[in-house]
């Protein structure tokens, strides 16, 4: 099968064709199926949302502000709250920046008293690093802000646009598992 632009596809031979909802099958033509359920997405849509996800997280992941914690942190404290106590390794390559920079932030984090420090029981030279109730405060802050200011957009939308945008939820669930399974060894 072929993709030729959205809204045409064509299996067999022949020119592309305009697919409505039925299949039609003839003698000597090809067979046309709608683009919405071919198996191979058009590069064009694809790229299309990956524009429409890095414009949605240049507004949300830095809102709300916190002034005094750099992007990295705030970083860091999402990923312990998500993961759960982890050793500074496994930051380095969640995380993608250099351990001097992470053991920087780390030790920044612990002096303010957003994350502990605590001996690895089965490893006694390391340690695991874990969310205080000063560090799950801020990140529950952060999530709510964006809650409440998604909220408030969300329900100026259509109700046609608002039930298909909250419907998306599942899908990028699922799309985050599959970025997860197949990444490389030590990254997420």
């Amino acid at each position: 099968m072929s993709v030729h632009r959205l809204g045409y596809a064509v299996l067999g031979f022949g020119r592309p064709q305009r697919c409505w909802r039925s299949l039609r099958r003839r003698a000597g033509t090809p067979t046309c199926i709608n683009i919405r359920y071919s198996l191979r997405v058009p590069e064009d849509a694809v790229g299309r949302l990956a524009t429409s996800i890095e414009d949605f997280n240049s507004v949300f992941i830095r809102w709300p502000a916190q002034g005094r914690l750099s992007f990295s942190s705030l970083s860091v404290l999402h990923t312990l709250s998500r993961r759960g106590s982890c050793r500074l390794s496994d930051l380095v390559q969640s995380e993608q920046i250099k351990q001097p920079a992470l053991t920087a932030a780390i030790a920044k984090l612990v002096r303010d008293g957003f994350v502990a420090r605590e001996r690895d029981p089965s490893d006694r030279r390391a340690a695991l690093l874990s969310l205080t109730p000063s560090g799950a405060a801020i990140v529950s802050g952060r999530h709510s802000g964006r809650v409440d200011r998604l909220r408030e957009l969300v329900e100026r939308l259509s109700p046609d646009d608002r039930s298909r945008l909250l419907s998306v939820a599942s899908v990028l669930d699922e799309v985050v598992r599959l970025a997860r399974e197949t990444a490389p060894d030590g990254e997420e």
